[in-house]
């Protein structure tokens, strides 16, 4: 049986990863929702005109949208199919994009439900992080105690320590 925390781990995963691949076609393509594309190139014309430090790089809207839509359906496939440390990677890629989105939200003077997704994402983004790089909880397992005459004894698990039959609750 895998235990709740893989489970978690794995469910995040694949779905974070299909949003991710979700949006960023929707960046690359007008095949999934044209009024979205449609939004999406208006919205990008906009954070480069508030940030002309790209501009004077050399990148356009059209740049823009384009390379984080292909890093997003990239690191979305990576979130879903891909297993080990990948995921991991993939995952502080796309919260790095997702700050970054965020940032453009603000500069240009977005309200919130403009981006409430992102910060939503961001957050779960960040969940998924922290969960699968957490270390192995060992507190459940048996940890051998050293007693007074220096032989290991056996220490019972949280479960076995509870007390066992009714309660009186007044």
């Amino acid at each position: 049986m895998a235990s709740p925390r893989t489970v978690t781990v794995v469910a995040l995963s694949v779905a974070l990863g299909l949003f991710f691949v979700f949006m960023g076609t929707i960046k690359l393509t007008p095949r999934l929702s044209k009024d979205a594309y449609i939004e999406m190139k208006r919205a990008y014309k906009s954070y480069v005109r508030a940030l002309p430090l790209l501009k004077k790089m050399g990148i356009n809207s059209i740049l823009l949208r384009k390379s984080i839509g292909a890093l997003e359906v990239a690191c979305g496939i990576v979130m879903t199919l891909v297993p080990g440390r990948p995921k991991d990677v993939a995952n502080f890629f796309l919260l790095l994009l997702v700050l970054a989105v965020l940032f453009f939200h603000q500069l240009v003077g977005d309200p919130l439900k403009r981006y409430a997704h992102a910060l939503v994402f961001g957050i779960l983004l960040t969940c998924r992080l922290l969960i699968a790089r957490k270390p192995e909880d060992q507190s459940s397992e048996k940890k051998p105690l050293m007693g007074k005459a220096g032989n290991a004894e056996e220490q019972p698990s949280l479960y076995e320590k509870a007390p066992q039959g009714k309660m009186k609750l007044s």
